[in-house]
């Protein structure tokens, strides 16, 4: 079969970054659907984005498709004839509706009998045809964030479309969509002029034509370009990158034909504290920053999509922007110092957390009291404790200051608070801690190192999940506008790393007494009762037992016994991890679900009469129960789980014995129950430590 190049390029005004990956994905899984779909083969797609383009490169694409042969099965053959071998009205029926005649019928045996039937030979189609139909169907079903409506309101995209380039080797392929007709002329560069044309003569051309018009439609190629050039710069001037993944990639996205270029700003700003001056480059204005002998230089690297002759117009408006923001930022922290941190928190007063949760200043005394708590629950020295309280009163402090409030670097809450509290001669400790103290902000983020931004962390994430949930407000789905689970991931994890033996039901129980003591009665009381955080909780200890590598099956035969007290969880797993693969325990594991199974339809059991203990089988099990309720006590108290496996384990044997030798389900209704008693006890104190009949054994 003949093959050809295919090319379709969207322009459009230029889109945000965030827009660009998602977009293009859709639009490369959208073709390959459809190329599938219609039978079609290819041998390469290449694809190429920009600010203004989304486009696809194909080569080797067939040039229709293979002619198909089709089987249609009609009516049974009894209905198809009449008497005298005529056929009947159901059987030229069938023919019409699928354009055949009676010499194209044969008879198709079955398993459901004899039915007429036809062979039909389905013409394939030219692939200029169907591409058509798959961009008309493609182009609308974009998704965006959001989208722009221009012209009609049929007509939406992230950004107004401005061309479509649609080639199969050098012929355009011809279509009518969003107002515009496809063709063969893309568009240069900006800084190139507006209405720079650039015909792209044929498919296999595209990317080097648009390379000769200064855009580099390739984006690997762009981000490989900006990482170089960067590096060459840096290298050149005695001076270290400060990485930045996320930074590189967005401005990959905001760029066609990039150029790296080295500015600087006044050297004065950089008595400002290092992440403001970060913020200040990075995040506000997308440059990149620079270090020098292991502190933040006075240099930095912006990528410019101009004309490169122009850099160093381009470098001095750049600079003029950053010293400009930098200035701001020195006069917000001048201000910001001339008084202690302390003088702030009166401020958080003014400061709404939430409209039905009161301001920033009550949820501070809330952590107060939580931090207390938390601080009694781990035997904390005097002086330990006073530094706790201390970063408890001053966590939010810096949400009133100039930096923040401004809004202007938002981010930085927490970072400005310890810069602040160590202007201030707060213990270093306390600074820490509330920096630390919104940690970890994601999944991949540190946890807090210090004791202090650990027992705060909790508290104030744990304030934020009870009063979020308790004014009904709970999760769901993907919709978590609060980031509760994030909060709830950061308790489970900070308590799973420092191993404390904190149960999270008096933990919950305590925030939501505190939110009752503030006039939160109604609410606090019924979040208790309905048992909601605790099950939001049991969620985020099964997705911190499944971050730890622990199985689906193990994870809920431990959950089904522990499911609040973190340590004592993992702990469990830990154990009952070890012991899995091990063959006597698989052994006990079958012996448990037998239990398990032989009594679960029964609901009401009576007390084990000794008397009624005939076999030796039985009698030597009861005696092991004993022993094992005697045991179990101090090994369960002592949270040897290790040693209770080890007791259940010989057990085991009693267990499989007395299947082997006693008929539970005898016909003397006494003894059946007093049977049914014996192994309901051995199930209860397996509970004590796991429901093992939740493993899964393979055969």
């Amino acid at each position: 079969m003949d093959k050809i190049s295919f090319l379709v390029e969207l322009g459009c005004e230029e889109l945000p970054a965030s827009h660009l990956l998602p977009a293009l994905e859709f639009v490369r899984s959208s073709f390959l659907e459809y190329v599938r779909a219609c039978r079609l083969a290819f041998d390469e797609l290449q694809l190429g984005l920009t600010p203004r383009r989304i486009a696809l490169s194909v080569t080797g694409l067939d040039t229709q498709q293979e002619d198909l042969e089709m089987v249609r099965t009609g009516p049974a053959k009894r209905i198809c004839y009449d008497e005298n071998g005529a056929l009947s009205p159901a059987a030229h029926g069938f023919l019409k509706k699928n354009q055949a005649t009676e010499q194209d019928i044969f008879i198709q045996s079955t398993e459901k009998g004899e039915f007429i039937a036809v062979r039909l030979l389905q013409k394939g189609r030219k692939v200029s045809e169907l591409l058509g139909e798959w961009l008309t169907g493609c182009l609308p079903a974009v998704s965006f964030p959001k989208k722009m409506i221009w012209r009609s309101s049929t007509e939406s995209y992230s950004r107004p479309l401005r061309w479509i380039v649609m080639l199969l080797g050098n012929e355009i392929v011809p279509l009518q969509i969003y107002g515009l007709k496809t063709g063969n002329i893309s568009y240069a560069n900006r800084w190139l002029g507006l209405s720079r044309q650039v015909q792209i003569a044929h498919a296999d051309d595209y990317f080097t034509s648009l390379q000769d018009a200064k855009v580099l439609a390739d984006r690997q190629q762009r981000r490989t370009l900006i990482s170089s050039q960067m590096e060459q710069i840096a290298s050149a001037n005695g001076l270290e990158l400060v990485a930045d993944e996320a930074l590189l990639e967005t401005v990959t996205d905001l760029v066609e034909f990039p150029t790296a270029v080295l500015a600087e700003f006044d050297p004065s700003y950089l008595c400002l504290p290092e992440k403001v001056i970060t913020s200040t480059i990075s995040q506000n204005q997308k440059y990149f920053s620079l270090r020098s002998n292991n502190r933040i230089s006075n240099s930095f690297i912006f990528i410019s999509n101009g004309d490169p002759e122009y850099s160093e117009l381009i470098r001095q408006g750049n600079q003029k922007v950053v010293n400009a923001r930098l200035a701001d930022a020195l006069w917000y922290y001048r201000e910001d110092t001339k008084q202690p941190l302390e003088h702030y928190t009166e401020r958080l007063k003014d400061i709404v957390f939430h409209s039905e949760l009161g301001t920033v200043w009550d949820k501070v005394e809330r952590i107060l009291a939580l931090s207390d708590w938390l601080s009694s629950q781990s035997e904390l020295s005097m002086e330990k404790y006073q530094l706790v309280q201390r970063t408890a009163f001053l966590c939010k402090a810096d949400l009133a200051t100039l930096m923040l409030g401004e809004k202007e670097f938002t981010k930085l809450q927490g970072y400005m608070g310890r810069e602040y509290a160590l202007s201030a001669h707060e213990a270093d400790e306390v600074a820490d801690g509330i920096y630390e103290h919104y940690q970890p902000r994601g999944q991949n983020d540190a946890l807090p190192v210090s004791l202090t931004g650990a027992i705060v962390a909790i508290a104030d994430k744990m304030d934020t999940v009870c009063g979020i949930i308790g004014i009904g407000l709970l999760p769901t789905g993907s919709a978590d506008p609060f980031a509760l689970r994030r909060a709830a991931n950061g308790i489970v994890q900070i308590i799973a790393e420092r191993k404390w033996n904190i149960n999270l039901s008096d933990l919950i129980s305590k925030s939501l007494e505190v939110y009752s003591a503030t006039g939160a009665e109604t609410w606090s009381s019924a979040a208790l009762a309905d048992g909601s955080i605790s099950q939001f909780f049991r969620q985020r200890i099964n997705w911190l037992l499944k971050q730890q590598g622990f199985e689906y099956d193990l994870i809920e035969s431990v959950l089904a016994v522990s499911d609040m007290n973190i340590l004592d969880v993992l702990t469990r797993a830990v154990a009952l991890q070890k012991y899995r693969q091990e063959l006597d325990f698989l052994k006990l594991v079958v012996g448990f679900k037998r239990v398990s199974n032989i009594i679960a339809k029964e609901e009401n059991f009576s007390e084990i009469r000794p008397c009624l203990l005939l076999e030796d089988a039985e009698k030597e099990l009861f005696d092991g129960l004993r022993i094992l309720n005697e045991e179990i006590d101090v090994l369960l108290r002592n949270h040897d789980y290790h040693g209770v496996i080890r007791f259940l384990v010989g057990l085991g044997k009693r267990i499989d014995r007395f299947f082997d030798d006693v008929l539970v389900n005898c016909e003397d209704p006494e003894l059946r129950q007093n049977r049914y008693a014996l192994l309901n006890q051995i199930r209860r104190q397996f509970l004590r430590f796991a429901d093992i009949s939740l493993l899964v054994i393979e055969q």
